[in-house]
């Protein structure tokens, strides 16, 4: 997610409501973001040292050292002596660093093979939802939209055919089997 508060608050709440644990985790893209208003407050407009010390941090973050980040951004901008204004950028990303560090445990994420960046997550959602649903032409409802959606998503899950099987196998049961044993209980 993009660490926006309401986001972390609604979903920590539904998960308790539930009684699930749901693991959050900041959008790479988003800390990435952070960075570089840091490097704007240590670097000059198109210094190619910038590219270098974001891409050093972001993998630093990767890694789990969100904390040694924050505090080696704290300690240029006090070292360097920056005026408040100057160091706004880096102050503000230290800031966002520290206040979201409960949402950046990417080395168990991609231990888990999780995504730790929207890109992937949009595009599987474009392909999902966007690609299927806004067919020129098309009205959905929700029950027939979520059915379409659930059918996409095992096709491309790989996980179609053993549905089928499943879905067959129980209608078998439900309209056929449970009836015959219904005669044959009524003929005894």
């Amino acid at each position: 997610m993009d660490g926006n508060n309401h986001q972390i608050e609604t979903i920590t709440a539904l998960a308790a409501k539930h009684g699930v644990k749901v693991p959050i985790l900041i959008d790479l893209i988003h800390v990435t973001q952070y960075l570089w208003k840091a490097a704007n407050s240590f670097f000059y407009s198109g210094d190619p040292a910038a590219r270098a010390w974001v891409k050093q941090q972001t993998a630093k973050i990767l890694a789990g050292r969100h904390r040694d980040v924050r505090a080696g951004i704290r300690r240029r901008a006090t070292t360097y002596g920056y005026s408040p204004a100057e160091r706004a950028g880096a102050d503000e990303c230290a800031a966002y660093l520290e206040n979201k560090q409960d949402y950046l445990d990417y080395p168990a994420f991609l231990a888990a093979g999780w995504p730790v960046a929207s890109g992937l997550i949009e595009g599987a959602a474009r392909w999902l939802i966007k690609d299927r649903m806004e067919v020129t032409g098309a009205r959905w409802g929700l029950d027939s939209a979520e059915a379409v959606l659930r059918l996409r998503a095992l096709r491309g899950n790989g996980d179609l055919d053993d549905y089928l099987g499943y879905h067959f196998q129980q209608e078998k049961h439900r309209n056929h089997d449970s009836r015959y044993q219904q005669a044959c209980d009524l003929a005894a």
